[in-house]
């Protein structure tokens, strides 16, 4: 991956690092296919009585599954393949494209020492996560 994509994926590291980001991926398609795997168990095990009890214990069950489990935002933005990073990387340099910078620690000081730019960068990034990877951003512990 380019040095300059690295960087700036650092950059959003550290930014939501400092900012204690998480993020909650919803896998509501995991849910819906355990919903109904159990729907269909009951149907094998217990006839038209099982295909309503595996549905209701199915979707008890998928609903869990995709309740929100938040992680750190960094772990989210390192496990992301590398065309996400790239659409990430496009959306953040709209707004730091005219910086000069050597290294991802110059990049992040950069930033961090401008309250200005640090909140249009969190804003990018928050943006990403919630339309792209349609998951929901909680800030703190």
């Amino acid at each position: 991956m380019p040095v300059r994509v690295d960087d700036v994926m650092r950059l959003c590291c550290d930014l939501s690092l400092h900012q204690q980001m998480k993020a909650a991926v919803k896998h509501s398609g995991r849910g819906a296919f355990v919903a109904g795997a159990t729907a269909f168990m009951g149907g094998l095990v217990g006839g038209p009585p099982g295909i309503a009890v595996g549905g209701a214990v199915g979707g008890l069950l998928g609903c869990w599954m995709t309740s929100g489990q938040f992680r750190p935002l960094p772990q989210i933005i390192l496990e992301m393949p590398p065309q996400q990073q790239q659409q990430l990387y496009d959306s953040i340099m709209t707004i730091i494209g005219r910086l000069d910078w050597t290294d991802a620690a110059q990049l992040t000081a950069l930033v961090m020492g401008n309250a200005v730019l640090q909140q249009k960068v969190a804003a990018a990034l928050v943006t990403y996560i919630t339309q792209e990877l349609r998951a929901e951003v909680q800030y703190g512990d």
